[in-house]
């Protein structure tokens, strides 16, 4: 950057800042209230506080300060986002996540450096520049989004992972075009060692970050119960790796953060989930305030000048290169449903590190006196963050409603080999089950087995919340301890509503202590016996139940069709699909076994038994509405 500076009014500053920081908590508040991500909120504060409406917000607010607080509060929002990404957490989405930051990004860089060229006339050198900008999503986006829409855990893994890598490689690639291919033009072996440079320097800094916090962690320095110190020292860690990564290379201080928050998320520490609730809390307010600062800078007149380039790239973009990246991404992974792909395919909005390398960029190209560049290279830039934010962040929920990638979950609380042996029932019949476990070791055995897990006490409100309870149709508690399994059913009823409460009993004499406040108590030794007794008297039966989900099915559903309703079993013999059948029809809590002239009436609950295709088209005849 040139040595150019601008003095800025610390009296007049203040209340600039405490316009952005209150608009951003307003913002936080209003978007959990509709349930729609933040970051739609920030780009339209961010242009009412800008130079187009109020001009409270102008280029030169900050003055050359404006480079450091965004790299600051990227470091720290990278950082946030690496941490929560456990190694286990990536194994189940790692041959997408990989593909997403590599093949797919490289799809959509080389694509979108082509658009920009087609579209807009910009010589290869800008286009490129474009391109590597445009391959980064980043945290700043996703995390808004799925704290809204609610995915399977590989989904949300995949997104995240995607983000955080490609914010550093596109930030450095973004830096080293720039330098070695638009200012200076000394090819492309200089270009490819530059990158390698930069990302070695950032990685390093972020390995020596880590050594250093995770020894004054474990040493007498921060005593064991001295929360607060573990927390501020974390964010040290994602400060200080940024710092002495960018005081050797630019842009190389974002790969720190991402390598430090990696490995200090994987470490042995403690006090995580204390230091991880504090991260989030200090991201939601970094975030605000860097989001709606470069929303504030937008400049329309720069956008309106790219006429209907803009829109054509805009669509290739959004219609041809993500849903691109997003099928070569998931292809041949079964774990992926179609929806779930065409959910990454549909999500892709892009974030703080084009809006703000591309402003830095533009000031540096205009000072050189290629204002022309600069105008375009900004201007195409917010064109894409803008309407990607608008359309795939603003509709985000509607888009995963559409597609039906946030099922109703299954809570498990107890992670043991009664939750897993739960869970991998569940799921083969295509549950969506989150298993609570405080226990580090059962945790990662169970996210080992694939399962997504929320670790925390199964009996406190902030876990049960964390877990996504808001949004469970049951919960079902599996501890060896009735006590804890007790409280847990009774925060689920009362505090969050939850109608199918399950609970296992360790003791028969609690049974009555469950049952008193509604919850459908299992006595373990009752059951142990009768699962005895069926291996004794029903064998085959017994085996074909313990096989669920494999290849056949046993399903109750309640019969809401209208069209079905008034008829007998013999008239619906055509509506029911060849390989099952109506074994049991439930009416008024009275069960039976129906004749071929028993009649349905609408609410009856009607169990099929069968193949497991077959089962599944039964119920979505008889019961089509959610």
């Amino acid at each position: 950057m040139p040595a150019t500076v601008h003095v800025v009014d610390v009296s007049s500053l203040l209340p600039v800042i405490a316009a952005i920081l209150v608009s951003g908590l307003v913002v936080q508040l209003v978007a959990h209230r509709l349930k729609v991500p933040s970051v739609i909120f920030y780009l339209l504060i961010g242009v009412v506080l800008g130079p187009e409406v109020l001009g409270l917000v102008t280029l030169e607010t900050f003055g050359n300060g404006l480079e450091i607080i965004v790299g600051i509060s990227v470091a720290i929002i990278v950082f946030e986002g690496a941490f929560a990404l456990r190694i286990e957490r990536i194994r189940g989405a790692s041959t997408v996540s990989l593909r997403l930051v590599t093949v797919s990004a490289l799809v959509m860089f080389l694509g979108t450096a082509a658009a920009v060229r087609f579209f807009e006339g910009a010589d290869w050198e800008i286009a490129l520049l474009i391109g590597a900008l445009l391959v980064a999503t980043g945290p700043t986006v996703i995390t808004p989004i799925l704290n809204v829409v609610r995915v399977r855990d590989h989904v949300a893994t995949a997104l995240e992972t995607e983000g955080i890598v490609n914010d550093v490689t596109a930030a450095i690639v973004a830096v080293v075009i720039f330098e070695t291919l638009l200012l200076d033009d000394l090819g492309v072996p200089a270009t490819l060692f530059s990158f390698v440079e930069r990302l070695g320097v950032g990685v390093a800094a972020g390995v020596l970050a880590t050594v250093i916090i995770y020894l004054l962690l474990d040493s007498e320095f921060v005593p064991d119960r001295d929360v607060q110190a573990s927390q501020f020292l974390v964010l040290a860690a994602a400060v200080g790796a940024f710092a002495a990564a960018e005081a050797v290379a630019a842009e190389a201080g974002i790969a720190a953060a991402a390598t430090s928050g990696i490995l200090l998320g994987n470490l042995d520490i403690a006090h995580r989930e204390e230091i991880e609730r504090f991260a989030e809390n200090t991201t939601l307010v970094v975030l605000s305030f860097v989001f709606i600062s470069l929303a504030a800078l937008i400049d329309v007149q720069a956008i309106a000048a790219l006429g209907v380039g803009a829109v054509g790239l805009v669509l290739v973009i959004m219609l041809v290169l993500r849903p691109l990246g997003a099928i070569i991404a998931t292809a041949g992974v079964e774990r992926f449903t179609w929806p779930e792909r065409l959910f990454i395919a549909g999500v892709g909005p892009r974030g703080i590190i084009p809006a703000s390398v591309a402003t830095l960029f533009a000031i540096e190209l205009e000072l050189a006196g290629n204002v022309a560049q600069g105008q375009l290279l900004v201007g195409t830039v917010f064109a894409v963050i803008f309407a990607t934010v608008a359309i795939e962040a603003g509709l985000a929920r509607q888009i995963g409603d559409f597609l039906g990638v946030s099922p109703m979950r299954t809570i498990i609380i107890g992670g043991g080999r009664v939750g897993r042996a739960l869970a991998t029932r569940l799921e083969r019949r295509g549950e969506y089950v989150v298993i609570v476990e405080i226990d580090d070791e059962e945790a990662e055995g169970a996210r080992s087995d694939g399962f997504t897990v929320y670790e925390g006490d199964g009996s406190d409100t902030e876990t049960l919340r964390g877990a996504g309870i808001e949004d469970a149709k049951r919960v079902i508690t599996v501890t060896g301890d009735d006590d804890i399994n007790l409280l847990a059913c009774q925060l689920a009823i009362t505090k969050f509503d939850v109608e199918s409460v399950y609970s296992r009993v360790n003791e028969p004499d609690n049974v009555d202590a469950f049952d008193s406040i509604g919850v459908k108590a299992i006595d373990s030794p009752t059951a142990t016996a009768v699962a005895i007794d069926d291996e004794i008297e029903r064998p085959a039966i017994t085996h074909w139940m313990s096989e669920l989900g494999d290849s056949h099915d046993v399903q109750e559903v309640e019969v809401t069709s209208e069209d079905l309703t008034g008829k007998s079993i013999r008239d619906l013999n055509a509506q029911i699909p060849d390989g099952t059948f109506v074994a049991v029809v439930s009416r008024n809590g009275e069960n039976h076994v129906p004749s071929a002239d028993s009649v349905l009436e609408y609410g009856d609950h009607v169990t099929f038994i069968g193949d497991t295709d077959a089962v599944r088209k039964a119920m979505n005849r008889f019961h089509p509405h959610d």
